[in-house]
């Protein structure tokens, strides 16, 4: 499988969104946890487009439009023809004072604060202000951010963002920009296959963007929400393929899972997949990485990078062939599920 491989979001769209199998997630490169430069930044745009990667996601969210800006300026030099963009509504930006900013994991960024905001308003004006940093005129993908448990903090909370997406106006917003062909499709970006099946009850969504919830630690998703994407031709882009860094790292000391220290059962679990992946000649995070690509759900995977070299190593992890019978290892050994796709299937 190559990194510039080409598919669609859905099978029978109208308008299509054209994806490669390895795309460009832009939060690191807003300043996730640490300070990116901007030559950095620019360097590792750079790599993804020259392996063949034209997909590239963002959000306001992502350093406070940082990502937004800079994701802007490489495609700006790439030339927008031929480049697939998606970004995020849900959070609007607004300048505060110092003490004001936004307390998040993004790290030196512009002096703004952001306010949720799921109605008709908030998605348009997401919208604009988002175009304004990228510099474009359209994006392709536009997808609701965050209307999730693990962003409001409990089903309830979670359940009120819902509301006040199709309530309030901002789904009739996205369908609008649809319409109007200034967006091509429409989804969620979220961290729970959960409120996927919730909004998939409500509305007519084209693709979600779920981070970490289909990896080789979980595959609960399996159980009914990727059938029926597959079954409703609902185009799945998978964030977070390493469960924040375990499945890249290892089970090391330190090592993170959904964004927290791992816990002694995950550090345990992720050592005995190792050791069947060892057995194969196969890394860890080569077969992270390869594994969701193995549903027919699933589009593409946007794992982080934020080094050139990081972007490489993943474009050269997708390209190596993997083994049959690692899988069927992984399943007899209890620690994949017997009903998932794997590569080749």
């Amino acid at each position: 499988m190559q990194a510039s491989d080409k598919v669609t979001l859905q099978e029978e769209a109208a308008r299509p969104v054209t994806l490669t199998r390895l795309g460009f997630g832009g939060a690191p490169i807003g300043n996730l946890y640490r300070r990116v430069e901007e030559e950095d930044a620019q360097a590792a745009l750079q790599a993804a487009y020259d392996g063949g990667v034209r997909y590239f996601d963002t959000a306001p969210q992502y350093g406070l439009g940082l990502s937004e800006g800079r994701v802007g300026r490489a495609v700006a030099r790439f030339g927008r023809d031929g480049v697939t963009l998606s970004t995020k509504v849900g959070r609007l930006l607004e300048d505060c004072a110092p003490e004001e900013v936004t307390p998040a994991a993004f790290v030196d960024v512009p002096q703004k604060r952001f306010v949720y905001d799921y109605t008709y308003d908030g998605v348009m004006k997401s919208h604009e202000a988002s175009l304004a940093r990228l510099g474009v005129e359209t994006v392709d993908l536009l997808l609701v951010h965050d209307v999730d448990v693990f962003t409001h903090g409990s089903r309830e909370a979670s359940d009120r963002k819902v509301r006040e997406l199709f309530d309030g106006g901002g789904y009739r917003a996205l369908e609008e920009l649809k319409a109007a062909g200034r967006v091509k499709a429409i989804g969620a970006g979220v961290n729970e296959w959960q409120v996927c099946e919730k909004l998939l009850d409500l509305g007519e969504f084209d693709g979600f963007l779920l981070a970490g919830r289909y990896t080789l630690l979980e595959q609960e998703a399996l159980d009914t929400f990727l059938p029926r994407c597959v079954e409703r031709d609902v185009g799945i882009v998978i964030g977070g393929p390493f469960n924040s860094g375990i499945l890249a790292t290892g089970a090391v000391e330190g090592a993170r899972y959904n964004y927290d220290l791992a816990p002694p059962e995950i550090l345990e679990r992720v050592r005995r997949i190792e050791a069947v992946c060892t057995d194969h000649g196969v890394r860890l995070i080569e077969a992270a990485l390869q594994f969701v690509l193995g549903h027919p759900a699933v589009k593409t995977v946007i794992p982080g990078a934020v080094t050139a070299a990081e972007v490489q190593a993943n474009i050269d992890l997708l390209a190596r062939p993997t083994p049959a019978a690692l899988w069927s290892d992984l399943k007899s050994a209890g620690l994949l599920r017997r009903d998932a796709p794997t590569p080749g299937d």
